[in-house]
């Protein structure tokens, strides 16, 4: 194991406060860490910029000065900086200091666990989820860390959900290989008889006694409910353990936190609109939303790009895409074309089905 790894673990558990600070451990992340040892800053190299997940990894009191260090040596090296999913903490250290911009990219829900029995009780229709899951013979128990890493199953399970997906795998922030490192993760897993249906995996979030709902694969044709069982097994598990603090990710544009005080430039807001419009042909961006918001979050908290430097560039939404699609943009890009493709494709012979049937007659 690369010796970053475990020391970069060790200040996460410590200080990790960002939802997505332990993915900083993931394969294929770079690790920079501060001169006395106290911080760590995850990233990915993107053409002429870093790419940084979420935020550096400090005390808050830190967290301005690692900052402007971190950003001092990417620039040495002729770098911009990106920061990619920050958080409120780091926007209040940054953002208005004249020297970053920023733009709201998404907003992620948070729960309270031990409000989720209340939750559940007062939404009919995630109740009924869950228990056509029950009534099918699905049932979700948390596995150790021993049964689950490299698990045949998982892993033939994992596969066949990505492969439904119909897009090349995503990178960065959303890496998919993370069974071989679950230490100090928890995975639940759903089985329906003998065969493994779905599973969660929850990263920590230890500056907030709290966990992030990283992954729930579940098998194409699984049970009604699957994944809403899963989620409901692992939150009253939490709060039976007194955890604070549950977010299931970022839903990405959604517009349901508040917009920062100084808008993004025009450009880059017609952009952001005609992806919310149209992004659906490529992600079902919508539907993710939608299916989180149906849990009743507690309060969606608002996810932001800052970059180190005055205005926002379209090189920096390039960089990003970069990041994600491993370094394969043009791959990436192709791929959510053909899909959308295909599907425009597909309705467009169930529209002309009725049509010719209508002349046969």
């Amino acid at each position: 194991m690369n010796p970053d790894v475990p020391k970069a673990r060790q200040l996460v558990l410590t200080h990790g406060w960002n939802s997505t600070s332990f993915q900083i451990v993931n394969p294929g992340i770079k690790r920079w860490f501060s001169e006395d040892g106290d911080a760590v800053v995850g990233f990915v190299r993107a053409p002429r910029m870093r790419i940084v997940v979420g935020a550096p990894v400090c005390t808050k009191e830190r967290l301005a000065a690692v900052s402007r260090a971190f950003e001092a040596d990417a620039k040495a090296a002729g770098l911009t900086t990106c920061y990619f999913g920050a958080e409120a903490r780091l926007e209040d250290a940054v953002a208005h200091d004249g020297r970053h911009s920023e733009f709201l990219i998404g907003a992620q829900p948070v729960w309270h666990p031990r409000e989720w029995s209340d939750i559940v009780a007062k939404n009919r229709s995630l109740r009924a989820q869950v228990n056509r899951a029950r009534n099918k013979g699905v049932t979700v128990e948390e596995w150790t860390v021993e049964q689950a890493a490299n698990n045949a199953q998982l892993e033939d399970l994992l596969a066949a959900w990505l492969e439904s997906k119909g897009l090349p795998p995503l990178h960065f922030m959303v890496e998919t290989d993370t069974l071989a490192r679950l230490e100090h993760r928890r995975i639940f897993v759903a089985k329906m008889k003998d065969e493994i249906v779905g599973f969660v995996i929850l990263s920590p979030v230890p500056n907030r006694n709290g966990w992030l709902f990283e992954q729930f694969p579940h098998r194409p044709g699984a049970a009604n409910g699957t994944v809403e069982l899963m989620i409901d097994t692992a939150m009253r598990t939490l709060a039976a353990d007194g955890a604070d603090y549950v977010t299931l990710g970022i839903s990405p544009l959604s517009t349901r936190a508040a917009l920062p005080e100084e808008s993004p430039p025009l450009w880059l807001r017609i952009m952001l609109v005609w992806l919310r419009r149209h992004g659906r042909r490529f992600y079902n961006f919508d539907g993710l939303d939608a299916f989180k918001a149906k849990l009743r979050p507690t309060r969606w908290e608002p996810v932001y790009v800052l970059v180190s430097e005055p205005k926002v560039r379209v090189r920096t939404l390039f960089a990003i895409l970069d990041a994600f699609s491993g370094n394969a943009p043009v791959a990436l890009v192709s791929g959510a074309l053909a899909k959308a493709a295909a599907t425009e494709i597909k309705r467009f012979r169930a529209l002309i089905k009725p049509s010719r049937r209508k002349e046969r007659k």
